[in-house]
C-alpha cells in the first residue's frame, strides 16, 4: 500500500470562509435561527433570512447589512409547498446563484398530550418540523444537482429526538427523530452530487420556545449537571463546521450539543 507524500489541504484544515456562498436559513425571526443567520453572514455568506414575521425579517436583514454583510428577507410558510419553492426562487433572483447552504431550523412544539391534540395541530407540527424541511431540502438539492454545484445542508434536530420524559411533547420528539433519519438517508442519496447533509441536536438553549417551556414546567436547569441553559452562541462552532469547507468528508452525522443535560 502506498501513501501520499503530502496533502492538498491546508494545515490545519479549519477554514470557515463562506465568501460567495448563498445561505438560506428558516425560522430566523427569533432564537437559534436568528443567531445562525448572523453567524453565517459574519463569515461571508449572503444570507436569505426567512420566517413568518416580516417585520422581524426586515430588522434582521438591516442588522446584517449594517454590519457589512449581505442579507435578503423572504417570507416563508413551512406548511405551504408553493411558499417553499417561491422562497428558493426569490433567493436565486436576489443573489443570482443557487442556494448552496441550507439550514432547516424552523420548528414548532406541540406542548400537549398526544391523545388531546387536534388534527389541525398534528398537521401543523408534522408540516413545519418534518414535511416542510424535507420538501425544501429536495428543492434546493434539485437545483444544485442541475447546476452541478456542491452544497451543505444542516438540519436542526433536538435532544428530544433521543429521549422523551412524557411531559407533553411526544409529537415534537417524533418529528425530530424523523429529522435525524432524514439527515442520514438524504446524505446517502446526495453524496454522489457533493451535497453534504448533517444535523445538530441541541439540548435546552435560551430561546422564545424555551421561555414557553419554562413557564409551564418551572426551572428545569436544577436537574442539569451544570444547572444552566445553553447560549445560542455555543452552537456557532458546530454550525460553522458543518457549513464550511472543513467538513467536506462529513455527511449523515448528527452532532449532539447539550452540555451533558440528559442521559445517553
Amino acid at each position: 500500500m502506498t501513501t501520499a507524500p503530502g496533502s492538498a489541504y491546508p494545515l490545519p484544515n479549519t477554514s470557515t470562509d463562506l465568501e460567495g456562498q448563498v445561505a438560506l436559513v428558516t425560522g430566523t425571526t427569533s432564537g437559534l435561527g436568528r443567531r445562525f443567520a448572523l453567524v453565517l453572514a459574519a463569515c461571508g455568506a449572503k444570507v436569505v433570512v426567512t420566517g413568518r414575521r416580516r417585520d422581524r425579517l426586515d430588522a434582521l436583514a438591516a442588522e446584517i447589512s449594517s454590519s457589512g454583510g449581505m442579507a435578503a428577507p423572504v417570507a416563508i410558510d413551512m406548511t405551504d409547498p408553493a411558499s417553499l419553492v417561491a422562497a428558493v426562487d426569490q433567493a436565486e433572483a436576489v443573489f443570482g446563484t443557487p442556494v448552496q447552504i441550507l439550514v432547516n431550523n424552523a420548528g414548532i412544539p406541540d406542548a400537549q398530550r398526544a391523545h388531546k391534540m387536534s388534527n389541525e395541530l398534528i398537521d401543523a407540527v408534522f408540516d413545519t418540523n418534518l414535511r416542510g424541511p424535507y420538501l425544501l431540502s429536495c428543492e434546493v438539492a434539485r437545483r444544485l444537482i442541475a447546476a452541478e454545484l456542491p452544497g451543505r445542508m444542516v438540519n436542526i434536530s433536538s435532544m428530544g429526538a433521543y429521549q422523551y420524559s412524557g411531559q407533553g411533547a411526544a409529537l415534537y420528539s417524533i418529528t425530530k427523530a424523523g429529522i435525524n433519519r432524514m439527515t442520514e438517508a438524504l446524505s446517502v442519496e446526495w453524496a454522489r452530487f457533493g451535497i453534504n447533509v448533517n444535523g445538530i441536536a441541541p439540548g435546552a438553549f435560551a430561546s422564545e420556545m424555551m421561555d414557553g417551556m419554562l413557564e409551564r414546567m418551572g426551572d428545569i436547569t436544577r436537574h442539569f449537571p451544570r444547572h444552566r441553559l445553553g447560549d445560542p452562541a455555543q452552537l456557532d462552532s458546530a454550525l460553522l463546521f458543518l457549513c464550511s469547507p472543513a467538513s467536506e468528508f462529513v455527511t449523515g452525522t448528527i452532532v449532539k450539543v447539550d452540555d451533558g443535560q440528559g442521559s445517553r
